[in-house]
């Protein structure tokens, strides 16, 4: 550990031990999971859409994508059965958000993760703001028909037995494909996501909440808007801290004096936090309770697991087809086209390529 990284996370202590009443809205991505197994989406040779590069895609993103969806649907049952709740335990930065909550000093968690690992570790529906969705509903693509998480569980379970066979969860009512509520590229985000953000970004414009609102920014490349746009909308009379192995987003293009940058695993920094603020004892009864080794887990078993997976999946003739349309229609459908932030403004989902963003 870097004095850097014990120093940086000591000075956010710091700000939370002088302001006893202060509460903290976290926003978060897929680096918080990686030490539960899970890869994230990004990395170069480890992340996810590098694995489904073995399939025959359009672009690594097209698992993502709705239209894509609709006529090539197993690339997503594949990566659905690899990421499914239930496989997975909560990350020492998830207890952590836990334990603020406990301690009455957890505002919101905004996350953009579909593990729902947030409540695999006990943090109550009203906090967290799933900004992409979750596995925890269905609805049908056609009609939106809602369904229970089971309608799909259970054709994912049929599809791991025998991945080659169509056993698709279809809608009784016009046989339309059921998937989870989780949000594809194109797709809107929840209204529940941008109600909770009008609310605390107008408790933050308040004079007397400068101190007693802090924005904590854990794991995430902050490339995908408008989840990306959060920290930059948050008033500049705001401490901001980033958790995050590089420098990225608004915290790299636009760095503020209040900003505090803590370069360093989302764990590393937890266990400090938590000594710091006098809970580690309470953290480490929340890992024994779930279960948790202390060590971080290597992706790479996970990351076997998918590729094993993936060697099993074939496309079918047609599919190739689809998989080979023309480059007009990767163009219009793949969400990385634009270099422009012009779409920070959109409500749906859409990512930034940006050469000075690092990307996870």
């Amino acid at each position: 550990m870097s004095n850097n990284v014990e120093d940086a996370t000591k000075k956010l202590t710091r700000l939370l031990l002088e302001n006893p009443k202060s509460k903290v809205i976290f926003m978060v991505g897929a680096g918080i999971s990686t030490s539960c197994g899970i890869p994230d989406f990004r990395s170069p040779k480890t992340g996810l859409y590098h694995n489904l590069s073995k399939l025959n895609l359009p672009y690594a993103e097209a698992v993502f994508d709705i239209d894509f969806f609709k006529e090539t649907p197993k690339p997503f049952y594949m990566l659905a059965a690899e990421l499914y709740p239930g496989k997975f335990k909560p990350s020492k930065f998830h207890l952590l958000m836990k334990l603020f909550q406990d301690k009455n000093r957890l505002q919101r968690i905004y996350t953009q993760n579909i593990d729902t690992l947030e409540r695999e570790s006990g943090v109550s529906h009203k906090y967290v703001i799933e900004a992409h969705g979750s596995f925890a509903e269905n609805h049908c693509t056609e009609c939106n028909k809602m369904y229970k998480r089971d309608v799909f569980e259970n054709k994912l379970k049929e599809y791991e037995k025998n991945p080659k066979k169509e056993n698709l969860a279809r809608c009784k009512e016009c046989n339309g494909l059921i998937k989870p509520n989780i949000v594809f590229f194109g797709e809107d985000l929840p209204s529940r996501f941008f109600e909770n953000w009008d609310l605390d970004l107008e408790e933050m414009e308040k004079e007397s909440s400068k101190e007693q609102l802090i924005v904590i920014v854990a794991g995430t490349s902050l490339t995908v808007y408008p989840f990306a746009s959060l920290p930059i909308e948050v008033p500049k009379t705001h401490h901001r801290a980033l958790i995050n192995r590089e420098i990225v987003g608004d915290f790299l293009k636009e760095p503020r004096k209040l900003d505090i940058i803590i370069k360093s695993h989302s764990d590393e920094a937890a266990q400090i936090i938590a000594d710091e603020l006098g809970w580690s004892k309470e953290l480490d009864a929340l890992m024994e309770k779930h279960g948790i080794l202390e060590t971080i887990v290597d992706v790479n078993d996970e990351l076997e697991s998918i590729s094993k997976e993936l060697d099993k999946l074939t496309i079918n003739e047609k599919d190739n087809n689809i998989s080979n349309k023309s480059n007009d229609y990767v163009t219009k459908n793949t969400p990385e086209i634009s270099n422009s932030t012009d779409n920070a403004s959109t409500d749906k989902v859409t990512t930034i390529a940006d050469k000075d963003t690092p990307k996870k």
